[in-house]
């Protein structure tokens, strides 16, 4: 498996790879404090925005993670950002996450379309066996969005990581497998097609 930039092109969005001509309109796209919430660095000021960009291509020079901004596909305006992570090419294994979706776009396809897109490469390109997912436990609504996707919640790490300020995070952990990934395929595609009509 080797994990290579690309785009992918959704109806609603593409995801294109993320670079530093990014960080003003990623600035622009979390200037709801809420946006960055539950990240586990804070992100809330430009600066905030320019170190999760440069940290997020260390880790693609590294050959860790595929960092992309989420795009809209109408207008070109930068939404959000979100990425492959942990990559694991020997075990055929990815993350999907660090992602952030500004406030007017939250509970919109944007991110249905956004995670079928990035499940979609994942499986069908570059041959995964697993794609995980991990959230904060008190992150309600991002759990219940993963589960909505059909992933299968496996378990909490308990007091696994320190967040923005200080805070000993417990992480709920949740994956989506290969034989589950052509019903999840076929459940996203129509939830995207009634998002459509």
């Amino acid at each position: 498996m080797t994990i290579e930039s690309c785009t992918l092109l959704g109806t609603i969005i593409r995801l294109e790879p993320l670079s530093l001509a990014h960080r003003e309109a990623l600035t622009e796209a979390v200037h709801d404090p809420s946006v960055g919430r539950w990240m586990t660095v804070p992100l809330q000021s430009a600066t905030d925005v320019q170190h999760f960009v440069d940290e997020a291509l260390r880790a693609r020079d590294a050959g860790t993670a595929l960092p992309f901004a989420t795009v809209l596909q109408a207008t070109g305006q930068i939404v959000g950002s979100t990425r492959y992570l942990n990559v694991e090419p020997s075990h055929r294994r990815v993350e999907i996450g660090a992602t952030f979706i500004g406030t007017a776009w939250q509970r919109t396809a944007v991110n249905t379309e956004a995670k079928y897109l990035m499940l979609w490469h994942a499986f069908e390109r570059l041959a995964c066996h697993r794609v995980e997912f991990k959230t904060d436990s008190l992150n309600e609504p991002s759990r219940r969005a993963i589960l909505r996707l059909g992933a299968t919640e496996e378990g909490t790490l308990r007091s696994h990581m320190l967040v923005a300020g200080g805070r000993l995070r417990d992480t709920v952990y949740f994956s989506i497998i290969r034989p589950e990934w052509p019903t999840i395929k076929a459940s996203l595609e129509a939830k995207l097609a009634a998002h459509r009509t």
